[in-house]
């Protein structure tokens, strides 16, 4: 006969042996718990033998749920029907936990009174939850059976609400602690998302919800039942792997590391499940399982809990108003009007995403199993159709389009789109860097991105400027969704698998600007060659810039995929990435760019050997070409393609003595003004006026000059505001051209269009004050000005009107507007000549006057 100390740890030995060869945690836990009920059982006979009525040994929380797990702790409710008769027998009740601890039980004990146990409080929450399961041990049967089929029905019924709104406030928190994500490596196979404590969420939310003056349903009563969500066979993947670590480990651990993912999958091949496999299957079936509980545990909390507050129902009431034709807004969550809407319009399972970019709100339940019902129509309607990037394209721009991508992946939807996505499904790829999947990993850094204009550090607030600078975020989001799922493919370079599978895809969905797939794939392709070059590289190292620079090419694709290193380092590890990781990013990025701003300015085309001469007709015409060439930066031929080059040459051979020829043209689906005049005073910031006046908006200028003197200026334009985005009435571009050529030719003057610049009627008052700097260290030819501020029409032609007025050239200006905001860099000379630094700060004051005018007009 054991011990009073050995039996507990004999049974225990023989409950991990008997585990160890099945793997079965629920029969493992189902044994403990026949363990500890024979101790607990035992010890309170022999230390209350003699008491009467009134007292009963009940299990509650996982014990009462019949669910000990090998080292947890045994709950356990010592109920008295009076406090004073706990506080009479407070000897006999430390005489029974010093016997249960010397059988090495870890009792986690409590002595209430039924009144204690349904009185509401903060401080009691998780007693009352525990008291959802429960079980009788021993004492009073009579007086158990009482208080579990009338006190409990009655308080269950009477704080029901309040009960779920704390559950889910609990629960909140604690998903907050792991980011609101399933996807660590590493995950806590008990408190984390998708863990055990969410099927427990589950159980307790669904009881509370179903709970009525009579009784207290049990714990999986009110579970799902339907294939979709049934969470038996998930629960059985959870309870078998928390036993393998309680067994292993010897205590209550239930940290899934990587050593632990190799053991259990080596220990428990062909036995976890049909057909075990190795560690990458392993984690592939338990993030699969702990998603579907996570999202049965979040589903089912969402209908059980309805907001009651002042503050809920005033939002209830705003967002209910942003619903449309198809969508409705709830309670905060978005609805499909129309039940069965998705099977026959299954391209709203796209718009809902859509909307919900916009929004920024969550999916109700009941429209992401209206989109799962519909799976078959809706993965029909994502082969078939061939324009869904359009509609892919404006999710990526909206401001919560990583809250959209995660409800497509949730919901299925996105594996419809790009089935190559399911390579990536919950993959596990182990290094000590990373925390999350490879799915999750992608997500985050388009989270990452979204997230980085509220950056508050002063390192993440340059690459938060930088995005200000950026004119299309949608490829780089698009590219971030793509970068990694080459990691799924076996034996290949992932960059390359990537950008393979991305070229495929996006064709397929009806991308066909070869400029936007190009721009896409590069990044893909480079995505870590920042990272490579900062890390292995000297950056002081004039060489490592200059083949830096020529490895992206331009400015453009420098500015992208800088903030694609800095997002996709940012999400490798959110709470582990180091500043000087990021210095070091900043500081290639000033390098490079600092080559291509160099470039703007001193680099000039040596026309004889430009590949623009092979499209001339002729030795003649070739010298003509050379001719006009000569002199204009080599960003000139960066930023233009040579038939674009050649249409130049060709309105340059037309001009006549003091005259202007302009031209039209759309490149990469925008408008481009570009203008051919003579040099003369005035005329860059003339030419900002007579574009304006025409009510276009300049978005980016460029000002070039040859050695002839010819001035090139080439605009990107939007606009009229009246007219619908990206539309522009052929009038308008023909009255822009005839007010282009006047005003290049003298007859009309720049204040004569002044007056009829129409500025916007939006208000910026609260917009960060502008600011003006110069410097001469990076051009070797060139004082160069940078000037960031409040946007508005007519603000081009003020500040060039500056640089005028000072009698200064402008070789090279560069011009943006990103976010309502203007960002210009000035190249100026003055008699061939860089600025004195007295001259400099006149002028910034200048153009600093000329910004806050801007501000406050």
């Amino acid at each position: 006969m054991s011990s009073l100390s050995t039996y507990h740890p004999e049974q225990m030995d023989r409950i991990s042996t008997a585990f160890f060869e099945g793997v079965d945690g629920q029969r493992a836990i189902a044994s403990r718990t026949a363990v500890v009920d024979a101790i607990v059982r035992g010890r309170f006979q022999d230390v209350f033998n003699d008491y009467g009525r009134g007292l009963a040994a009940i299990a509650v929380g996982g014990y009462g749920r019949a669910e000990l797990f090998p080292h947890s702790d045994v709950d356990l409710l010592l109920l008295f029907a009076r406090s004073s008769e706990a506080e009479r027998h407070k000897k006999e009740i430390s005489s029974l936990l010093g016997v249960l601890w010397d059988s090495k039980l870890r009792v986690s004990h409590s002595v209430r009174d039924p009144r204690d146990c349904t009185s509401l409080s903060p401080s009691n929450t998780e007693l009352h939850i525990s008291l959802l399961d429960t079980r009788f041990l021993a004492g009073d049967r009579v007086f158990f059976d009482d208080f579990v089929q009338s006190t409990l029905p009655s308080f269950f019924w009477r704080e029901q609400k309040a009960l779920l709104r704390s559950l889910a406030e609990s629960a909140r928190k604690r998903h907050a602690k792991f980011d609101r994500t399933i996807y660590h490596l590493e995950p806590d196979v008990k408190e984390g998302p998708g863990g055990l404590r969410d099927y427990q969420l589950a159980c307790w939310a669904s009881q509370l919800d179903h709970a009525n003056r009579e009784r207290v349903p049990t714990s999986e009563e009110f579970l799902p039942k339907d294939p979709e969500r049934d969470l038996s066979d998930p629960k059985r993947l959870l309870f078998a792997v928390r036993c393998y670590l309680h067994h292993y480990h010897g205590r209550d651990k239930n940290l899934l590391s990587f050593e632990m993912q190799d053991s259990i999958a080596h220990a428990a091949a062909g036995k976890l499940y049909p057909g075990a496999g190795g560690v990458a299957d392993l984690m592939r079936r338990f993030f699969r399982s702990a998603r579907t509980i996570h999202r049965v545990a979040l589903h089912t909390v969402e209908e059980s809990v309805a907001p009651t507050s002042s503050l809920l129902a005033l939002f209830r009431r705003h967002t209910s108003r942003l619903g449309n034709r198809h969508f409705s807004v709830r309670y905060g969550r978005i609805y499909f009007k129309d039940s069965g809407i998705v099977r026959l319009r299954p391209d709203l399972a796209l718009g809902v995403f859509e909307f919900q970019a916009r929004h920024g709100l969550p999916l109700s339940s009941e429209a992401e199993r209206r989109i799962r019902a519909a799976e078959a129509s809706v993965r029909e309607h994502c082969e078939s159709a061939t324009d869904h990037w359009p509609r892919l394209k404006r999710i990526f721009s909206l401001p919560h389009s990583y809250r959209a991508l995660e409800a497509m992946r949730e919901s299925g939807v996105l594996y419809s789109l790009f089935p190559d996505f399911q390579l990536i499904d919950c993959l596990v790829i182990r290094d000590f860097y990373h925390r999350y999947t490879v799915d999750e990993h992608t997500l985050v850094t388009i989270r990452v991105l979204k997230r980085l204009p509220k950056a508050e550090q002063p390192i993440d607030a340059r690459f938060a400027r930088l995005m200000e600078e950026v004119g299309r975020l949608d490829l780089l989001c698009c590219a971030l969704l793509f970068h990694d799922v080459g990691k799924g493919v076996e034996g290949a370079s992932h960059d390359e698998a990537s950008a393979a599978i991305a070229e495929r895809s996006l064709k397929r969905i009806g991308m066909r600007d070869p400029h936007e797939l190009d721009t896409v794939l590069y990044l893909i392709r480079e995505h870590l060659s920042m990272s490579e070059v900062m890390t292995k590289r000297d950056l002081s190292e004039p060489s490592v810039l200059d083949e830096f620079k020529a490895r992206v090419g331009t400015l453009e694709r420098l500015k992208l995929l800088t903030l694609m290193t800095y997002v996709d380092t940012v999400a490798v590890n959110p709470q582990a990435v180091t500043t000087w990781r990021k210095e070091l990013l900043w500081r290639l990025y000033l390098g490079v760019h600092s080559v291509f701003e160099r470039d703007h300015e001193d680099y000039r085309i040596r026309p004889e050997s430009s590949e623009v001469l092979e499209l001339a007709n002729g030795s003649a015409e070739r010298r003509k070409m050379q001719l006009f060439l000569a002199g204009f930066p080599v960003r000139y031929l960066r930023t233009h393609e040579p038939e674009q080059i050649y249409e130049h040459f060709q309105l340059a051979s037309q001009l006549e003595p003091g005259g202007a020829r302009a031209a039209a043209n759309r490149v990469h689906g925008e408008l481009e003004v570009v203008v051919l005049a003579w040099e003369r005073p005035f005329l860059f910031a003339s030419l900002c006026a007579a574009i304006s006046s025409c009510d276009f908006n300049i978005e980016h200028a460029e000002a070039f000059s040859n050695e002839d003197g010819l001035v090139l200026d080439a605009f990107r334009v939007s606009g009229p505001r009246s007219a619908p985005k990206g539309e522009v009435d052929p009038r308008d571009i023909r009255r822009l051209k005839r007010r282009i050529r006047r005003i290049a030719d003298g007859s009309l003057k720049p204040a004569d269009l002044v007056s009829s610049i129409k500025l916007p009627a939006d208000s910026w008052r609260d917009m960060e004050p502008p600011r003006v700097s110069f410097e001469s260290e990076t051009s070797a030819r060139a004082t160069i000005f940078y000037v960031h501020s409040r946007d508005r029409r007519g603000l081009l032609y003020e500040l060039a009107s500056v640089f005028s007025e000072h009698e200064c050239d402008i070789d090279v200006v560069l011009c943006q507007t990103q976010g309502g905001r203007a960002i210009d860099a000035f190249y100026v000379r003055r008699n061939g000549a860089k600025l004195p630094e007295e001259d400099s700060n006149r002028i910034s004051e200048s153009l600093l006057r000329t910004c806050r005018h801007s501000q406050l007009s």
